[in-house]
């Protein structure tokens, strides 16, 4: 059974390492943007900022801690949400590039991935066919013969890498394989409880988003972590909103924003990442379930708090 929880956690993923700016003009792009989305993703009550960085002349993922620095501290100074910071990136970067800015700037909370896994990206050339950047295209053709690699050396570096500063980490999980390997650096020691484990649906090359895939990942995280572990869901795309509904609905969390998904229904793209956190806060509260504040989520997941960051 997972950990007794009253009140659920709002994640918003800001810009990530998808999507392209062709794809849409409300993708933030420069860190301004950033800053000004994840504020207001925090005032429509989101407790924690789930945050990538990219390079503002052309809106490429980049992990360049610099840019990182750029709008964290006015996040933090606006807002009092739980900064996430990716350890994931972009399926094309190293590991080495891809940690520092969590090692830096030691954040409450930093992303990691739990397997290498295919990470087909390709499917969007069918929509999108005509870009404002070069890099575009080939990063999402590329997608088709390239591997998203997190072995299990690389997963240890990031974990210990990261140990002495009090990070803990959203631990994404796209397969249940996924979970086995989280148990398995549980079982190492190298992870400690309390677990925040994120399943992640709809990405081609993980698991899809048929609600008995939900079920099965449900079933096996309880297995594997027992009430050591909080459970949230992110559904891809056109799935953001009815996954993260069966997630809450099942005792569990929920991560929106527009990494996951650029829409607000069918049709029609969504203009900010605020407006895809009212959108699941209206469905919460209609279920009758409260939002999670960000110290409700810092004493939640036994986080460090927010004076005792890098930035």
């Amino acid at each position: 059974m997972a950990a007794v929880q009253n009140k659920v956690i709002v994640t918003c993923a800001i810009t990530g390492g998808i999507h392209t700016p062709s794809m849409s003009p409300h993708l933030p792009i420069t860190p301004r943007q950033i800053e000004d989305e994840a504020v207001a993703a925090a005032q429509a009550g989101a407790a924690i900022v789930h945050l990538h960085a990219r390079d503002p002349q052309n809106g490429k993922p980049s992990q360049d801690p610099d840019l990182f620095r750029q709008f964290l501290p006015g996040i933090a100074k606006r807002s009092d949400a739980i900064v996430n910071i990716t350890t994931g990136g972009a399926p094309n970067m190293l590991v080495e590039e891809r940690l520092q800015p969590a090692l830096q700037l030691k954040p409450e909370v930093a992303s990691l991935n739990m397997g290498s896994m295919n990470f087909g990206l390709y499917p969007m050339l069918a929509r999108q066919k005509e870009f404002l950047h070069d890099w575009e295209r080939p990063y999402l053709e590329g997608s088709e013969d390239r591997v998203f690699r997190n072995t299990f050396k690389e997963i240890r570096y990031i974990l210990e890498s990261c140990a002495d500063h009090g990070t803990r980490f959203e631990i994404e999980c796209y397969d249940t394989s996924h979970l086995y390997t989280a148990a398995h650096f549980i079982d190492r020691g190298i992870l400690k409880p309390p677990f925040f484990i994120q399943s992640v649906f709809g990405l081609l090359g993980g698991i899809g988003t048929h609600p008995d895939d939900v079920m099965h990942m449900r079933r096996t995280a309880e297995r594997l972590f027992g009430n050591d572990y909080h459970w949230s869901v992110l559904g891809a795309g056109r799935s953001q909103i009815p996954l993260a509904t069966l997630s809450a609905t099942m005792g569990g969390n929920v991560r929106v924003g527009l990494e996951d998904s650029l829409w607000d229904g069918p049709g029609r793209l969504a203009t900010g990442n605020a407006q895809q956190v009212q959108r699941i806060v209206d469905i919460l509260k209609g279920l009758n379930l409260e939002i999670a504040t960000p110290d409700e989520t810092r004493a939640m997941l036994q986080l460090k708090g927010r004076n005792a960051v890098g930035f």
